[in-house]
């Protein structure tokens, strides 16, 4: 029987898929305690990935930026360069801004685990924990991360308010003007143009943007809000608040 259009393309999605998630992804461990590191190590090694750990952030920044892993597993406490700013510089880099990250954090850091998350962290995990679990994590992300690359090479750019919008470049330009955005704010951005016009809850804002992460508060989503319409400038006006409900691109 022949096979049809639909299936070909189907076929042709799954293959692509394949290929985005490699049976033997790259990861780097950046974590100063010993014990639990030669543990990640030998438990995600065990699980078939290829793994370069690290214990300081100033070595988690220079392997991440020679050795591109496929995703970062970041402890928050860290001595010198503490996780925060590990995220933060990775997420202001081209080189790095794509690499997904998971945050391994002690509890009552919830604080920091908002800050993470909104610097464009992929997830967070509290201490302790069982290996399995962050595995089983580390998996999901890299999931996410291959549905997200291709349907971004699908999706045409969007022209919206004098923007042009690239999901498949992670791009937002202005006249001349690039837009430095980190991965959170370009979400948000991207969510609110898809549908200019639509009203977005802040519940529906965070389970777009971060998965619906518990960790991640309506209050937080207004801080997100204030600094993407600060460096859109001008263009910032056209994320309307709706009082009471949330927010909208407006159309």
């Amino acid at each position: 029987m022949p096979t049809t259009n639909a299936a070909t393309g189907q076929a042709m999605k799954a293959q692509r898929r394949e290929i985005a998630r490699p049976a033997k992804a790259h990861l780097l461990v950046v974590e100063d305690e010993e014990d639990l590191r030669e543990l990640l190590v030998y438990n995600l090694a065990r699980d078939g990935f290829r793994v370069t750990a690290v214990e300081t952030g100033e070595q988690g920044l220079l392997k991440a930026g020679q050795e591109q892993p496929d995703l970062i597993v970041l402890d928050l406490m860290l001595p010198g360069v503490d996780g925060l700013e590990v995220c933060r510089s990775l997420k202001a880099h081209p080189d790095t801004a794509w690499i997904p990250i998971i945050m391994l954090t002690a509890k009552g850091e919830e604080s920091d685990i908002v800050s993470g998350l909104e610097l464009g962290s992929d997830d967070y995990i509290t201490k302790p924990f069982s290996p399995r679990v962050l595995i089983a994590r580390i998996k999901a992300v890299l999931r996410r991360k291959a549905d997200e690359a291709e349907q971004a090479q699908d999706e045409d750019a969007i022209e919206i308010s004098g923007m042009v919008i690239s999901p498949s470049r992670h791009e937002v330009v202005i006249g001349d003007e690039r837009i430095d955005l980190t991965a959170t704010e370009f979400k948000l951005l991207l969510l609110l143009a898809r549908r200019p016009g639509r009203v977005f809850t802040r519940q529906q804002i965070i389970e777009n943007v971060h998965g619906g992460m518990s960790a991640v508060t309506d209050r937080s989503v207004d801080v997100q809000v204030v600094t993407l319409r600060r460096k859109l400038a001008d263009r910032g006006a056209d994320i309307e608040t709706v009082r009471g409900v949330g927010y909208r691109f407006r159309d």
